[in-house]
């Protein structure tokens, strides 16, 4: 059986791989994209708006605005942050909006120690939607 440290450092080097492959992956997977966007839609659009800008519903009684999510490539010099967003879908990555790493917003939904391969899946998806979006 797999250590919990063992998982990290082989979701790190699959993320590392992807994050350099996420690119030409984006575009040529439609399917993936409206699965994200579908994934988006549930977890993500109350905070961020439909159309990911930060202007969703509840935004206006947040503490912390919630960013706008098509501009992560063009605040990271042109290149998507494809690692750093999964870091932060997953909670490895602290963003005071989402909570704490152990109970991020959205609870269980994206953590391994459920169903590990569906949310990779749905991390994989959703992070390659938001890759589809950016601002040119």
């Amino acid at each position: 059986m797999i250590e919990t440290h063992q998982r990290h450092i082989l979701a790190l080097l699959l993320a590392g791989v992807l994050s350099g492959y996420a690119g030409p992956s984006a575009s040529q997977n439609p399917g993936a994209i409206a699965s994200g966007k579908l994934e988006f839609q549930t977890s993500c659009a109350v905070c961020h708006g439909n159309n990911a800008s930060g202007n969703g519903p509840m935004a206006a009684v947040l503490n912390v605005p919630p960013a706008d999510l098509t501009t992560l490539a063009k605040n990271n010099n042109g290149a998507f942050p494809f690692l750093r967003v999964i870091e932060t879908i997953d909670g490895r990555y602290d963003t005071i909006a989402h909570g704490g790493r152990d109970m991020p917003i959205w609870g269980i939904r994206y953590r391994e120690n459920q169903d590990p391969a569906l949310a990779r899946a749905r991390i994989l998806d959703l992070t390659l939607y938001l890759e589809s979006i950016q601002d040119k």
